[in-house]
C-alpha cells in the first residue's frame, strides 16, 4: 500500500514537473519567437527613417537649386547680354556644380553661357528650353545626342539635371535661362547618405538603377520592392536581391519637396538581413544560455 501511494506520488510529481518544463519551454520560444519579431520590426523602423530622411536631403539640395535657377531668372537682363554673360560667368564659378549655365532667346539660340559653351547654336529642341519657356521646371533626361551637340563633347551617354526658367523683360517673355547639373554631384549627394551597412537604390522613372551596388547601376531592377516603388506604393519586406542575399527592403516611392517637378525618382533602402538581425541572435542566444 506505501509501495502504490509512493509511485502515486512520484507520478503525480513527475507529471507536474513535466507540465511546468512545458509550460517553461513554451513560454521560452513564444519570448524567442517575439524577439524575432521585434528584432525585425525595429529594423524596419530603421530603414524606413533612415530611407524618409535621405530622400528629404536630396529632394531639399535639388530644390536649392532649382530655386537658385529661377532667382537668377530674376537678376538677369537678357537685352544687356555682356552684363548677362558677366553675371552667367560669376554664378558658374562660384557653383561647381553646373556643367552648362547659359541663356537662349525666344527662338532657342543660345546668347551667352558659361565660358562661352554653346553661344550661337540653337537649344530649341530640348525639353529644359521648351517647357522653361512657360514655367520655372527641372528634367531629369538622357539626351546623350543633345548634350553632345550642347556641350560639344564626344563623352559618350550622359544622365543629367537641367533646370531652367522664363526669363522676362518689360514684363515680357525674353527667353529662359537653363543650368544642366554635374550628374557626379547626384550621386556623391546619394553617396553620402549612405553608411557602412545599409545601402541606397535610387531607381529612374523607368526602374533602372541609377545609384547603388556596381553590379546594378544601369539595369533594371525588377524585385517586387522595385515594382512597388514604380507603382507609388511604399513596401517593407525581406527579399532576395540579384546577388542572392536576403535584404530587409523599404521603398520610398517618391523624392521630392515642395513644389519642386517629380524627377520620377523612387528610393530603395536595404540592409542584409543577416547582417540587420545579428544583435538580435545574440539577444536570444544569451537568453537561451541563462534559461
Amino acid at each position: 500500500m506505501t509501495r502504490r501511494r509512493w509511485s502515486l506520488q512520484t507520478a503525480v510529481f513527475l507529471g507536474g514537473a513535466t507540465l511546468i518544463v512545458v509550460t517553461a519551454l513554451a513560454a521560452a520560444v513564444l519570448y524567442s519567437a517575439s524577439l524575432q519579431r521585434r528584432g525585425e520590426e525595429l529594423a524596419i523602423e530603421q530603414l524606413r527613417t533612415r530611407g524618409e530622411l535621405s530622400a528629404s536631403l536630396l529632394a531639399r539640395q535639388m530644390y536649392s537649386m532649382w530655386i537658385d535657377v529661377s532667382r537668377l531668372a530674376a537678376i538677369i537682363d537678357p537685352a544687356d547680354i555682356p552684363e548677362a554673360r558677366r553675371q552667367i560667368q560669376f554664378v558658374s564659378q562660384l557653383e561647381q556644380r553646373y556643367a552648362w549655365l547659359g541663356i537662349a532667346d525666344p527662338g532657342g539660340k543660345v546668347i551667352a553661357s558659361k565660358d562661352g559653351m554653346a553661344e550661337g547654336r540653337s537649344v530649341a529642341d530640348l525639353r529644359w528650353f521648351r517647357q522653361g519657356l512657360g514655367a520655372p521646371t527641372a528634367v531629369d533626361d538622357h539626351e546623350s545626342e543633345a548634350l553632345e551637340r550642347l556641350l560639344q563633347t564626344a563623352s559618350g551617354p550622359y544622365r543629367f539635371i537641367a533646370m531652367s526658367a522664363p526669363l522676362m523683360h518689360d514684363g515680357a517673355p525674353a527667353g529662359v535661362i537653363g543650368a544642366q547639373i554635374d550628374w557626379k554631384w547626384v550621386i556623391e549627394s546619394v553617396a553620402a547618405l549612405a553608411s557602412r551597412n545599409i545601402d541606397l537604390v535610387l531607381l529612374s522613372r523607368d526602374g533602372i538603377v541609377l545609384f547603388g551596388a556596381p553590379d546594378l547601376v544601369g539595369k533594371p531592377l525588377t524585385i517586387g520592392s522595385a515594382q512597388a516603388a514604380s507603382r507609388g506604393a511604399s513596401v517593407a519586406l525581406i527579399e532576395r536581391w540579384p546577388d542572392g542575399k536576403d535584404y530587409f527592403t523599404v521603398t520610398i516611392p517618391t523624392v521630392g519637396y515642395a513644389d519642386l517637378p517629380s524627377f520620377g525618382w523612387s528610393l530603395l533602402i536595404r540592409q542584409d538581413a543577416v547582417a540587420a538581425m545579428a544583435p538580435t541572435r545574440e539577444l536570444v542566444r544569451s537568453f537561451w544560455f541563462n534559461v
